[in-house]
């Protein structure tokens, strides 16, 4: 075993061993995520937001009603850290929440028809980088894709992300 928990080292075909093309694999991962994430950054700056202001667009607009206690569980930041950023997205007319109507302690969010228009404008690109990657990866690659990044995901949170993702049905 080497360094990296349950990387073993060995050599491939092409002289490399398994550690080697792992970290290959982690760069590309990098480089991948820095192109995915350019073109919603360049709009994000056009209105003074940032990454963050993006991952509570995306949630709360997949998952309209979203409770603040589960976004937090979602993006594992801190109440103070959310707490600036969406009162800034609320300010600015993007999120609005309500109170819950069992529960009038739950503030649940939702987007606005301003923030569903910039959901929209930021997940454009994305969506066709995504699906032109797969297209020319060909058959088999959304499935594959799938399958590696899921096992990125801990464990333990697998089956939430499934679920939460619509995978679940998918992937049975």
């Amino acid at each position: 075993m080497s360094g990296a928990k349950g990387v073993k080292e060995r050599r491939t075909a092409a002289g490399g061993d398994d550690r080697d093309d792992t970290i290959a694999l982690m760069e590309l991962l990098f480089f991948a995520y820095r192109d995915f994430i350019s073109d919603p950054d360049a709009i994000l700056e056009e209105i003074g937001f940032g990454r963050a202001h993006h991952r509570i667009i995306h949630f709360v607009g997949r998952q309209p009603g979203l409770r603040v206690s589960e976004l937090l569980g979602i993006l594992r930041i801190t109440k103070q850290s959310l707490g600036r950023v969406l009162r800034e997205l609320i300010d600015k007319g993007y999120v609005f929440q309500q109170e819950g109507a069992h529960d009038r302690r739950q503030r649940l969010l939702y987007l606005t028809g301003k923030g569903r228009e910039l959901l929209a404008r930021l997940s454009a690109p994305q969506i066709a980088r995504v699906r032109r990657a797969l297209d020319e990866a060909g058959p088999g690659a959304e499935a594959a894709f799938a399958r590696v990044l899921e096992r990125i995901i801990d464990e333990g949170e697998r089956g939430r992300v499934r679920q939460m993702t619509g995978r679940e049905k998918r992937s049975g």
